[in-house]
């Protein structure tokens, strides 16, 4: 179980290092982006292409793992002070059992469209240059599998007893 937290753990580490990179990237790209306009009247091609298609899905998905091993999901508590420490512990499990089901499913579809754009070598058109958008339709099932890993992983260690 060590083994596999320190797994679980070493992924979450470089997914927050790419999120990081990402935010960082976004930041200097459309800052140079905004100079590049206002001083020579010469922006950057494809700026807003890049943004949304790259550094706002890293943003969006890549955190999912780490917001769930931390417990910063939302929650809605509304019974959860009338249940007893064992019932709250089948409920705990129960809900990493189907969030493990959720986004393992939200992988295989996230999966299957990232193959798709892959094999066709999708790109959009910005301004006459070409912007290859496949690679980024492989960041959601990234976010979504370990995701999924982080949760059985936590469901894992409710249902031996060790503190999730």
């Amino acid at each position: 179980m060590h083994r596999l937290t320190q797994f679980q753990d070493g992924l979450i580490a470089a997914l927050a290092l790419l999120g990081a990179a990402a935010t960082l990237l976004l930041m200097l790209h459309v800052g140079v982006d905004i100079v590049m306009r206002n001083i020579w009247n010469a922006p950057i091609p494809a700026t807003w292409e890049i943004v949304t298609h790259y550094y706002m899905v890293t943003m969006a998905f890549i955190p999912l793992a780490w917001v769930e091993k931390t417990g910063g999901m939302v929650q809605v508590e509304v019974i959860n002070g009338m249940l007893s420490p064992g019932v709250m512990r089948v409920s705990d499990i129960l809900v990493a059992v189907l969030g493990a089901v959720i986004y393992g499913a939200l992988f295989l579809v996230t999966v299957q469209a990232a193959l798709r754009s892959t094999a066709t070598g999708q790109f959009v058109m910005a301004n006459d240059v070409m912007v290859v958008i496949w690679p980024a339709y492989w960041l959601p099932p990234l976010g979504f599998g370990i995701a999924a890993l982080s949760v059985a992983v936590r469901g894992l260690r409710l249902t031996i007893g060790a503190k999730p």
